[in-house]
């Protein structure tokens, strides 16, 4: 069995892709005051918020446990509306060597729709695929959409 793999979602955004791409590039930390049963904070550790070489770190609730994440934006691209998350230290770093998590927002016809890919190499054959988080994605999207 192989070590590395993508899980990639796609959900329709009914309330603009913009609003959700600017949420998470220049006001992740707003997004705590949105939906705290989900994300209890993002705190900036490094840079500024929506510039690629700043370090940020999120606590969050997965699976019924408080999480703590700290990631690198790695990269930024404005045309595309995608933004690159590189994982640097937390709870998901105890079963994985490396994770990285795309998120990146398109319009198609008059649909606005939000991409979530997670990579990752796991750090053995025992750690399962991230396949709950991905459903925690889509699940966070859902709900900004709603509450937004």
């Amino acid at each position: 069995m192989g070590l590395t793999g993508k899980l990639i979602a796609q959900i329709e955004f009914k309330h603009g892709g913009d609003v959700f791409h600017e949420l998470f590039k220049h006001k992740p930390h707003h997004i705590s005051n949105i939906i705290p049963e989900k994300v209890q904070g993002c705190d900036l550790h490094e840079g500024e918020f929506g510039k690629v070489g700043s370090k940020i770190q999120w606590r969050y609730t997965h699976d019924g446990k408080e999480k703590k994440a700290k990631q690198l934006i790695e990269a930024l691209e404005e045309e595309k509306k995608l933004i690159k998350f590189k994982m640097l230290e937390g709870d998901l770093m105890d079963e994985y060597k490396d994770f990285t998590i795309i998120l990146h927002v398109e319009t198609k016809g008059h649909i606005d729709l939000v991409t979530w890919t997670l990579e990752y190499e796991m750090l053995n054959e025992d750690v399962p695929h991230p396949i709950s988080l991905l459903a925690y994605f889509i699940d966070v999207t859902k709900d900004i959409e709603t509450k937004h």
